[in-house]
Parts: structure tokens; C-alpha cells; sequence
């Protein structure tokens, strides 16, 4: 994957369609599989790349402090898609980091560790036992300033190819997407490591 002409290949996929792109990154692809954490507008993620591959694997990395709202909306897409999911979850439960650590703010030096905890240990596990050669993703341009920049493919710095099918997409466009396939969507969500809406998550850095 590392061999590969991302200009170029941005380039051909800019104007192509999300179910497009799916089936351009699965034809070179042997081991994909797509992330997600429920937040807003994933189910598209989820719906695209399912009716390219009905049993492509899911990998839900659960932080534990999603609102119920959110479980519900999960547990929803799961029934409603059929999805192939792999729950990771922290080593650590909520109960015993709200009694040892609490949800430190951006500034305390023990968000780093809270952060590793939550988000990234269970990321990188999932990573590992997986072994992905394409990992599908519902970044978007416009949501951080890292993610403006990047394209709808780009290589981890694990070497896997990152694709964002919806990357030049809207919400206003998602809206209409969601509206045509009878999906629903879910705003109340809690990322307990980000605070701010465009701050990076940690994940796609």
C-alpha cells in the first residue's frame, strides 16, 4: 500500500461516488474493515460500505461513556444493518478510572493517560488482532484541520490505506443520503477526549 500514488489516485477519486470508491479500495483489498463509534452521521459509513460487502467486519471501539441515546442508536444499526461487529472495549472499567482518574480536561497532564485508556489502547488492539490493509473511515473535510488536507485516501502511520468515501461530502448531503435509505441518525453524543467538536481525536493523526 505504501507503493501507491495517493495524488493521483485523489485525484481520480475526488468526483467518484462513495459506492465507487467502496468498490475501487476493496478490489486491492484483503483484509478491510471499517471503524466506528456511532457518533452523528455514521450510520452512512456503516449503510455504503455494507451493501458493497454485507460481512465486512465492524470494529466498535466503545469508550464507555457514551450517552444511552447513543447505545440505543448502536444497538439500532446493528439490528438494522446486520453488522459484522468486533466490540473493544478499555482494559479499565468507567466506574473504576470516574474513581481513580475522573475525565481530566484537555490541560491536565493525566488527560494524555485518560485518552490512551479510553480511545487508544483498544484502537491499537483492535488494529492488531485485525490486521487491516484498508480501513474505512467517516472522516470528513471541513471537521479539523488535519483532516482538511488529507484526502479520500491516505496512509496510516501503520501503513494501512485509509479510505473516506464521504470525505468531500456535507452534512446538508448526508441529510439527503440518510432521508433516501431510510436511515436514522443520532446527534446526542459524548466524546469524552475531545471536549471540542473540532479538536483530533487521536485515531487519524
Amino acid at each position: 500500500m505504501k507503493n501507491l500514488d495517493l495524488e493521483l489516485i485523489n485525484k481520480e477519486l475526488e468526483h467518484q461516488s462513495p459506492n465507487e470508491i467502496i468498490n475501487w479500495a476493496l478490489s486491492i483489498a484483503s483484509a478491510p474493515l471499517v471503524t466506528t463509534n456511532f457518533r452523528p452521521y455514521e450510520v452512512a459509513i456503516l449503510h455504503a460500505c455494507t451493501q458493497v460487502k454485507n460481512d465486512l467486519k465492524v470494529i466498535w471501539c466503545d469508550t464507555g461513556y457514551n450517552t444511552p441515546q447513543t447505545y440505543k442508536h448502536a444497538n439500532e444499526l446493528i439490528e438494522k444493518l446486520d453488522l459484522n461487529v468486533h466490540l473493544y472495549v478499555p482494559k479499565q472499567t468507567a466506574a473504576y478510572r470516574d474513581a481513580t482518574l475522573g475525565i481530566p480536561q484537555i490541560e491536565d497532564p493525566m488527560h494524555k493517560i485518560f485518552t490512551e485508556q479510553v480511545k487508544l489502547e483498544p484502537f491499537n488492539r483492535a488494529m492488531k488482532e485485525h490486521k487491516p490493509d484498508v480501513w474505512f473511515t467517516n472522516i470528513r473535510k471541513g471537521q479539523t484541520a488535519f483532516r482538511d488536507n488529507i484526502g479520500v485516501v491516505s496512509i496510516s502511520k501503520d501503513g494501512v490505506l485509509k479510505v473516506s468515501p464521504f470525505y468531500h461530502w456535507t452534512d446538508e448531503m448526508l441529510d439527503t443520503y440518510l432521508t433516501k435509505n431510510q436511515l436514522p441518525n443520532e446527534f446526542t453524543y459524548f466524546d469524552p477526549t475531545k471536549v471540542l467538536e473540532n479538536r483530533e481525536c487521536g485515531l487519524h493523526s
